[in-house]
C-alpha cells in the first residue's frame, strides 16, 4: 500500500550556499523509486507516494541522496498525511482567524520535552508565544516571523542541539496536509 509523505528539508534557497532546484529535488526523490512527486515552493517541501520504508529511513535516504548529488548536507524530515493533520487540528491558536504569517510550526526530528525549553519566561515574550505538540512547536507571532523575539530565542543552538528542526508558516502546513491527502 502506498502512502504519501511530505518531505522538509532544512535551510535549502533561503540564502547561503545551500541551493537545490526544485526540479532537481523531484529527480532525485523518482531516482530514489518514489512516485507521484511534487514540489512546493522553493524552500523545500515534496510530496511524494511511497510502499516501503518508514519516517526516519525514507528521510536518511533522501539525506544521502542529497549529499551523493549535490554535495551538501540538508536535515530533512518526512512525515505522513496522517500526522501532519494530526498537528494541524491540534493547534493551540486559533488558526482560521489568524494570517499565515502569524503562526508557525516547527516540526522536530524526535520528541521534545518541556524541560528543554523551562528557560524561557513566556511573560518576556508576549503576546508571542509558543506551545509544544508531538514532534513539534507551534509559535504564534503577530508580527510574523522576522521580527520575532521569541522565534529567535527559540533557534538557539543549545535549544535545538541534537535535533532536525524546520519552521514553516500555517499556509505550508495547510497546503502539505492538503497535498499529501489520499486522493489528491
Amino acid at each position: 500500500m502506498t502512502t504519501t509523505y511530505a518531505a522538509l528539508l532544512r535551510g535549502i534557497n533561503v540564502g547561503g550556499s545551500k541551493k537545490l532546484p526544485m526540479a532537481e529535488l523531484r529527480a532525485l526523490l523518482e531516482e530514489l523509486g518514489h512516485q507521484d512527486v511534487r514540489t512546493y515552493l522553493q524552500s523545500g517541501q515534496a510530496v511524494f507516494g511511497c510502499d516501503h520504508g518508514d519516517e526516519e529511513s525514507l528521510a536518511a535516504g533522501l539525506t544521502e541522496g542529497i549529499e551523493r548529488r549535490f554535495g551538501f548536507t540538508a536535515g530533512v524530515i518526512v512525515r505522513d498525511h496522517a500526522y501532519l493533520k494530526a498537528v494541524r487540528d491540534a493547534c493551540p491558536f486559533p488558526a482560521d482567524r489568524l494570517e499565515g504569517r502569524q503562526l508557525h510550526l516547527t516540526l522536530f526530528s524526535e520528541p521534545v520535552g518541556a524541560e528543554r525549553f523551562a528557560e524561557i519566561d513566556p511573560a518576556a515574550y508576549l503576546p508571542e508565544e509558543f506551545r509544544l505538540g508531538d514532534r513539534a512547536l507551534y509559535l504564534y507571532a503577530p508580527d510574523g516571523l522576522g521580527r520575532s523575539k521569541l522565534a529567535e530565542y527559540l533557534a538557539r543552538p543549545r535549544l535545538v542541539k541534537g535535533l532536525i528542526a524546520t519552521t514553516r508558516n500555517w499556509n505550508t502546513v495547510v497546503k502539505l496536509v492538503e497535498m499529501t491527502a489520499p486522493g489528491d
